[in-house]
């Protein structure tokens, strides 16, 4: 069995949890900002091509304490690098140290290098390695000295779809919008509406996970390219995601935003995710919001001071959005927002919150549910 971690946005470690449960996967341990679980070969391809909330999908080879560069050296050379890494293949080395002895990532790296390239070495009898191959990086963390050696699967980050070719200002990460519609509890019968939608990343996440497809089936991953891996793993792994969907679900979405110009890029993402007969794009302002259905999922994310509109505009913004977002039977509201004085501005306190990160920013998501 190998064993993986997942590093993930602070608060998603649940969602991935639950996820990787479901996706059969053995020995699910949830900590802070990451999520530990083992299984063979084809969870690993699994995982990439399946998880919506991941960041990346990595190989744990090892961890031990280290006080010294010596103890740093002894420690990553002990480890089975070559049980991962074939003699002509590339391993770059990057990483971070926090509160450690050890602070100086430069040299860390160098270490790492060194002492992976000893032990290389030793097992294939080589003096010198050209790495011209398949690229494992090499990922270390050094957390109040204790040293974590991983080699990372994914390559590009599981948050890049490959549907978003471009972003309107301030986009949601694909997988913290996916996030979101999760803990919303959305359905593949639930009508999704995200009135101000952006580059559609809500209404496209959305409508992939109702009808249950996986946002990785369109990409490639780093660990594709290994030849110790058996390639006919992936190719099965896609083949039982695509068993899994159900496109003809009765999910559907309205996504909408103040600026026109927005909405052509939401257009394009949406037709390249595949998902453009689930949603249907228009231009209005979220004051003269309109329910068209008899029951809703509102999810949004509004610009907020930081980031697109200054505090005294969105603390308006979130008075008008009170207003047009009333409590009744069959609905439920979630926005995201790193307001402490949302619900003020807001009209009326969360029936639920639930602490997220949208990068580094601290955020809320606030949840209305009762009618």
């Amino acid at each position: 069995m190998i064993q993986f971690v997942i590093p993930c946005l602070l608060g998603l470690e649940g969602p991935i949890a639950e996820e990787l449960r479901a996706m059969d996967a053995q020995d699910v341990q949830a900590e802070n900002g990451r999520v530990l679980f083992t299984g063979d070969e084809s969870m690993l391809a699994r995982a990439n091509i399946c998880s919506r909330f991941a960041e990346r999908i990595q190989i744990l080879v090892g961890s031990f304490p280290a006080h010294s560069f010596e103890d740093l050296f002894q420690g990553t050379r002990s480890l089975p690098w070559e049980d991962w890494i074939p003699q002509d293949d590339a391993f770059p080395v990057k990483g971070y140290s926090i509160n450690s002895a050890l602070f100086s990532v430069s040299d860390c790296q160098a270490i790492i290098k060194k002492a992976v390239v000893e032990r290389l070495k030793s097992r294939y009898k080589l003096e010198w390695f050209p790495e011209t191959g398949p690229v494992h990086q090499i990922q270390f963390s050094i957390m109040k000295d204790n040293v974590s050696l991983l080699i990372d699967t994914s390559g590009y980050g599981l948050h890049k779809r490959g549907y978003r070719l471009q972003a309107a200002g301030a986009p949601l990460k694909e997988t913290l919008a996916a996030a979101l519609c999760s803990v919303s509890r959305l359905r593949p019968y639930h009508t999704l509406y995200d009135p101000m939608c952006g580059s559609g990343t809500i209404a496209i996440e959305g409508a992939l996970m109702a009808m249950h497809v996986a946002p990785g089936l369109h990409r490639h991953f780093s660990a594709e390219r290994w030849e110790n891996l058996d390639a006919s793993v992936w190719n099965l792994e896609r083949e039982r995601a695509r068993d899994l969907e159900e496109r003809d679900c009765a999910f559907f979405c309205y996504a909408s935003d103040v600026d026109a110009s927005v909405l052509d890029i939401a257009r394009e993402n949406a037709a390249r995710a595949g998902v453009s007969d689930k949603i249907e794009f228009s231009c209005a302002d979220v004051r003269s919001f309109r329910p068209q259905t008899e029951r809703g999922t509102v999810i949004c994310n509004p610009p907020y001071g930081e980031r697109l509109l200054d505090i005294s505009a969105a603390e308006e913004l979130y008075r008008d959005m009170g207003r047009v977002f009333v409590p009744r039977h069959g609905w439920s509201y979630s926005i995201i927002s790193p307001s402490e004085t949302f619900e003020k501005s807001f009209g009326r306190k969360a029936d639920k919150r639930r602490k997220l990160y949208n990068g580094m920013i601290k955020c809320d998501l606030y949840m209305y549910f009762k009618g």
